[in-house]
């Protein structure tokens, strides 16, 4: 097989949607950070939506980014909080794989943490391939080809491989 069409973990996305209430806020900032051992950052609204009394620049919600080395380590205990089970629809055309935790005290190696309570957050898997730069670069942007890009079945395939992911029926 041709190592640039290798598929490798560009960066997992954890995040927490809180809503208007900034004591959830606060309580995901703190989860996140004992998840990741990095610093979340705070998702602010671009526009004001008056049906839900949501005004711009207003935190919504929190998220923290992983990549390197650490990301197959955090992965995995994330997984085993879902018992590696997981959908084939949780996959999209792109290759990315979403799945949420309803309680985090599922995740393997994390304990209780009293002052955050029992909360729940979304995971998402990003893959690449070598040449996904093109489309990202600042000069001379590209497409990339169809042949090059990641479907969902080579997705499924990777994941089952590398992960023993159960990716039982719909």
């Amino acid at each position: 097989m041709n190592v640039n069409k290798e598929i490798k973990i560009e960066k997992v996305t954890l995040n927490i949607g809180s809503g208007k209430d900034q004591s959830k806020l606060e309580r995901g900032l703190i989860l996140l950070e004992k998840i990741a051992n990095k610093k979340p950052v705070r998702c602010k609204t671009d526009k004001r939506i008056q049906t839900w009394s949501i005004r711009k620049g207003l935190p919504i919600g929190t998220k923290v980014t992983i990549r390197g080395d650490e990301v197959k380590e955090i992965l995995n205990n994330l997984l085993h909080a879902r018992d590696f089970i997981l959908k084939p629809t949780q996959i999209d055309q792109g290759g990315n794989l979403s799945f949420g935790i309803h309680e985090y005290i599922d995740i393997k190696g994390i304990d209780y943490i009293q002052e955050v309570g029992v909360m729940g957050l979304e995971c998402t898997v990003t893959l690449f391939r070598n040449g996904y730069r093109i489309k990202n670069r600042k000069r001379n942007i590209r497409k990339v080809g169809k042949s090059h890009r990641i479907t969902k079945e080579e997705a499924l395939d990777f994941f089952k491989e590398n992960f023993k992911i159960n990716f039982g029926e719909e």
